[in-house]
């Protein structure tokens, strides 16, 4: 290195951490209260804003956006990535990029919650297309930096473990605090006279402006120059790009993932199907079982961080990758059990919140090891692609796990005639299963080898 960088004390690590707080907030309310908002069920008191025709059978207006959302999120990943890795500002490769996008997505984030018409209408499709598209853009602006500084602040495979454990307990907090967007809602209402709609515009736009004055955190509080160990790239972005796919472990990490993110999203996509259909229960438990997999969840992640330092990272992300396969297999006999329906869904997530804590704390840690490793091997500083492809491949498996369980849905999504969704079951166990081995070849010893030791 060409300069002496400090290694970053417990209160910057937590700053850091602060950060996803704020963005995980974001983030997850446009997946807990997007589809409400616009499409809410008949007993919430909310205007139909938007159709709910389907295409193809299954695929409504809401869907396709949303999936278009994630799908241009993932595009422009790259390209901020390579912004990000050949910047040469004097305070930093990605604190200044930070900064810039932390306010425009919080906004848009907002005004995704605010369309032009209070009735169902064509403008307000237009209208969260547009919106929707800024606030991926920007919200990208902040996330793609903020992950590449992950490799670049934490100097050893343990400070990257410990920094990849505190924003998996930050990111799990900012789920709760999107999940709490309809009781502050109702607060609203109860307190200020407001109708539905505009309460729960209310609390999206206070829940808003919190996550907001977290992602300013570490952009505040961190110095950049001080703690990190990166350096302009001189690497174009489409060279860039290429080289990082042709990091041999990294392919076989991401394409692990994606399957992972495949099965993953279709589970969760069915979960609302599984308590209401399979087990024939109210939907309102599905937000109990979310909190509850999110805390239980958080509770493990200490142990993940001990176990991964004892015994490595790479045996415990196969043993929870086919943990879940596991998991995904009771699926197709939900609702056949004797025992209580309640006491199978809870069972179904107490089991699952277990591997969830694994592979929320480790892929982070094992990617920045990677992006570590490639940089020992070709001089070149490019951690912002390594986690922005990460983040395409991602969010490719996510679309393709919506569309995949809306297919699957049409061999049956109802109480009698609910062959499709017990059948997600069985395709998100052939995927996790499928992860496992493919990460079965990852070489760790080889990738953590070129670190600077613990």
């Amino acid at each position: 290195m060409d300069r002496t960088v400090e290694t970053l004390p417990l209160s910057k690590q937590i700053a850091y951490a602060i950060g996803q707080l704020g963005w995980s907030t974001l983030i997850n309310i446009v997946g807990v209260a997007l589809v409400y908002f616009y499409l809410p069920p008949d007993t919430a008191d909310l205007p139909q804003l938007i159709t709910g025709v389907t295409f193809l059978g299954v695929l409504n207006a809401i869907t396709l956006i949303a999936a278009s959302g994630r799908l241009l999120d993932a595009i422009t990943d790259p390209w901020i990535a390579g912004l990000s890795d050949r910047s040469r500002n004097p305070k930093g490769r990605r604190v200044p990029f930070m900064m810039r996008g932390a306010l425009p997505a919080a906004v848009f984030l907002v005004l995704m919650f605010v369309p032009p018409s209070s009735e169902q209408s064509g403008w307000n499709i237009l209208w969260l297309i547009v919106v929707q598209a800024l606030f991926y853009v920007t919200l990208t602006v902040y996330v793609t930096p903020y992950f590449a500084l992950l490799p670049e602040m934490g100097h050893t495979p343990r400070e990257r473990l410990n920094l990849s454990t505190w924003i998996s307990i930050t990111y799990a907090i900012g789920i709760i605090l999107a999940g709490l967007t309809p009781a502050i809602a109702g607060a609203i209402e109860g307190s200020f006279d407001l109708s539905p709609l505009r309460s729960f515009q209310a609390a999206v736009a206070a829940l808003a402006f919190i996550a907001v004055i977290c992602m300013f955190v570490p952009v505040v509080v961190l110095e950049e120059r001080r703690y990190s160990t990166g350096k302009p790239s001189s690497v174009p972005l489409g060279p860039a790009v290429r080289a990082t796919f042709a990091n041999l472990e990294f392919r076989k990490f991401v394409v692990s993932d994606f399957v992972y993110f495949t099965g993953l999203t279709i589970v969760q996509t069915g979960l609302l199907f599984y308590v209401t259909v399979l087990l024939e229960q109210e939907e309102e438990l599905v937000a109990t079982l979310l909190a509850l997999l999110v805390i239980v969840s958080f509770v493990f992640y200490p142990l993940v961080n001990l176990l991964a330092r004892r015994l490595g990272k790479k045996p415990l992300m196969v043993g929870a990758f086919l943990w879940m396969a596991l998991v995904f297999l009771g699926v197709p006999i939900l609702g056949n059990l004797t025992f209580s329906p309640v006491a199978q869904a809870y069972l179904l997530i107490l089991l699952l919140a277990i591997p969830l804590a694994f592979l929320g704390v480790l892929p982070n840690a094992v990617l920045a090891d990677i992006a570590d490793y490639d940089a020992s091997l070709t001089g070149e500083q490019r951690e912002g692609m390594f986690f922005a492809a990460r983040t395409l491949m991602q969010k490719f498996g996510q679309t393709f796990g919506v569309v995949s369980f809306a297919m699957l849905t049409t061999f049956g999504r109802d109480i009698g005639g609910d062959l499709g969704v017990r059948l997600s079951g069985i395709v998100g166990f052939v995927l996790c299963v499928a992860a496992g081995i493919v990460f079965l070849r990852y070489d760790e010893a080889t990738v953590t080898a070129a670190s600077t030791p613990d």
